[in-house]
């Protein structure tokens, strides 16, 4: 017999744990290049916060990543 309150538990939940790592992504690629003109010589540069904003989206997506390795692998389980 299948468990249809467990499945839909289980469907929500892997749902919403790819919507928020795809959006992490997606936060950390915008912020990535995000430029603005410099005022002195006209280039495009990046700022600094959109760098460090970057950063702390990639390394929060690959550590939901790895978790859910880690949530899929019994040998991580001991």
């Amino acid at each position: 017999m299948i468990d249809w309150g467990a499945f839909i538990v289980v469907a929500l939940a892997s749902l919403l744990a790819t919507a928020v790592v795809v959006s992490l992504y997606s936060f950390g690629l915008r912020f990535r290049f995000l430029t603005k003109p410099d005022a002195q010589t006209g280039r495009q540069s990046r700022p600094a916060y959109a760098t460090v904003l970057s950063s702390i989206c990639f390394a929060l997506s690959a550590l939901a990543v790895l978790f859910g390795i880690y949530l899929i692998v019994p040998f991580f389980h001991g």
